[in-house]
């Protein structure tokens, strides 16, 4: 996302515009998967020029990230209980729900997905990724505020999140409670 991105006002007919978008984006990602459609029919099923989603992400690759993570931001957001173990613990348990849940293994789809599309999907890719572990470290820098041990954002992906993409991946088995906390308590 770029600073013009973040400069918009939060209503009127921007955020009407990207909400169409949004949706357009996640029905024909549901329909027909990544990599199935392009900007134009992103456009006529939101109603816009092709134009104003190419002026405002600049291509089909920005856009399935800024969707992605839109979403991982509202389902999954990084948790601020007062406390390093409750912070893990809650992240944790939102990204078990997230990746079980209807649409299962989104951000790992579309990491495949704009991975395997030349320079531009890899960098919307690396955005993403970039994004999201910066994320993860306000959660643990917050933990450093606080005096309590920290880890680097990286250890939280490696320890708890990969795992769990893994036995989902793979269906090597449930995501229970006990299991989620096993992670959690390793890493701690």
């Amino acid at each position: 996302m770029n600073e013009r991105q973040r400069a918009r006002r939060p209503g009127g007919r921007s955020a009407r515009v990207g909400a169409e978008v949004h949706r357009a984006v996640t029905e024909l990602i549901n329909e027909r998967g990544y990599g199935n459609f392009t900007v134009g029919e992103v456009a006529a099923r939101a109603g816009v020029a092709d134009s104003s989603i190419y002026r405002r992400w600049g291509g089909l690759e920005t856009l399935l990230a800024d969707v992605t993570l839109t979403r991982l931001n509202a389902q999954s957001p990084m948790p601020d209980t007062g406390s390093l173990d409750g912070d893990l613990r809650t992240y944790a348990a939102n990204v078990a729900r997230e990746i079980t849940g209807p649409d299962g293994l989104l951000l790992v789809r579309l990491a495949v997905a704009l991975s395997s599309n030349g320079q531009q999907g890899l960098r919307a890719r690396d955005d993403l990724r970039d994004e999201r572990t910066r994320q993860l470290q306000s959660m643990l820098d917050r933990a450093r505020e606080r005096g309590e041990h920290t880890l680097d954002a990286f250890d939280v992906l490696d320890h708890i999140l990969a795992p769990m993409y893994i036995r989902v991946l793979f269906g090597i088995g449930p995501l229970t409670p006990d299991y989620i906390d096993g992670l959690v308590d390793r890493l701690l």
